[in-house]
């Protein structure tokens, strides 16, 4: 059975881009051009998967109260915002209230088509076994590529598809700068370099509410970040690439 995305976005032309792409691979799409229709659509039957622009006609913040109302329905639904707002502010906001994914709307198509794919594959995973060739570990962090999970002293951190993969990223190369160029290239996104440190400030601050004392994410200024592996670890992930 092909998977339902559920697409709300107040404009026409945009709506409809996206849809006609996303039919084109197979899913079935459904689209909603504000948060009343989109909820009574909801109430009857969840899609498999959901992308949400946060103004919906006269609500400005109409998306951010439509992703909390999904969430208290499931912890598990996969939302994407997908936005001209590029802000800290709101990319925070998105992803404090529980949307999985925030991207900007100058992401190309296929870049979109892929962070669904993904999606679609760590929420298949998570039903699966771990497979043990897919883990990686370096002292306190292990890594599951196939899962798309990130564990800090063997507690899971809450981390969204986006900042999977610059976490990701940087521990392939642990000790190396990564600038946000290459960071935006490994995680599949083009925004500006704001809403690179908000990701990075993001999961700074996941990794601290396991550890207080983390600190293997390090600002290089003028230059990007990079991963610093904690003393007396000698341990290196290997080379992997993104599927």
């Amino acid at each position: 059975m092909s998977k339902r995305i559920a697409i709300v976005e107040d404009e026409a032309a945009i709506r409809e881009n996206y849809a006609d792409v996303l039919r084109s691979q197979g899913y079935q799409v459904q689209t909603y051009a504000n948060r009343e229709s989109a909820t009574q659509a909801f109430t009857l039957r969840l899609p498999h998967l959901v992308i949400l622009d946060i103004g919906l006609e006269q609500e400005y913040d109409g998306g951010f109260t439509l992703c909390q109302w999904l969430r208290s329905l499931s912890k598990t639904l996969p939302i994407i915002f997908l936005t001209a707002r590029d802000n800290d502010f709101d990319t925070v906001s998105g992803l404090r209230i529980g949307a999985d994914d925030y991207l900007t709307k100058d992401i190309s198509l296929p870049h979109l088509s892929a962070r669904i794919a993904a999606l679609f594959r760590r929420q298949d995973a998570l039903n699966q076994p771990p497979q043990e060739e897919h883990l990686f570990t370096l002292g306190a962090l292990t890594i599951d590529s196939q899962r798309m999970t990130v564990a800090w002293n063997q507690q899971i951190v809450d981390l969204t598809i986006t900042e999977f993969w610059m976490v990701f990223a940087l521990v392939k190369h642990p000790g190396h700068v990564k600038n946000r160029q290459q960071l935006m290239q490994d995680s599949n996104i083009f925004v500006d370099d704001s809403t690179i440190t908000s990701h990075i400030k993001r999961i700074r601050k996941k990794f601290i509410k396991i550890e207080a004392a983390f600190d293997c994410i390090e600002t290089v200024y003028g230059m990007g970040y990079r991963w610093n592996e904690p003393q007396n670890n000698s341990n290196h992930l290997e080379n992997t690439t993104q599927s």
